[in-house]
């Protein structure tokens, strides 16, 4: 997943994704995740989890990147935007991909 812009929301998605993935944290708020749909008739009720009938890419399988004209990487963005890298309820997890490289801006 390409992300242009490396701010609060794209920072707080990427540290919730690895939280997920290391089983910190639930996918609360996910719709794809968590929720069920009703299969058949009504008065069949026989429901699935949305990712069991949907085809989607697992959380596992995704894979982050990033581009931003600002000189930091996605985890000094997330420390500045507080919270997002202090992990799910202070956890003390610190999410993937602090150590890259950040190649400057236009």
């Amino acid at each position: 997943m390409l992300i242009p812009g490396l701010g609060a929301v794209a920072t707080t998605l990427i540290a919730g994704v690895h939280l997920i993935n290391k089983g910190i944290a639930q996918p609360h708020g996910s719709l794809t995740q968590m929720q069920r749909m009703r299969l058949g008739k009504r008065t069949n009720p026989r429901f699935a989890l949305i990712k069991e009938v949907v085809p989607l890419a697992d959380l596992n399988d995704l894979v982050f990147g990033g581009w931003d004209i600002f000189p930091e990487n996605a985890y000094q963005t997330a420390c500045h935007a507080g919270g997002a890298a202090e992990g799910d309820a202070g956890s003390g997890q610190r999410p993937v991909g602090g150590g890259q490289a950040v190649a400057g801006g236009l």
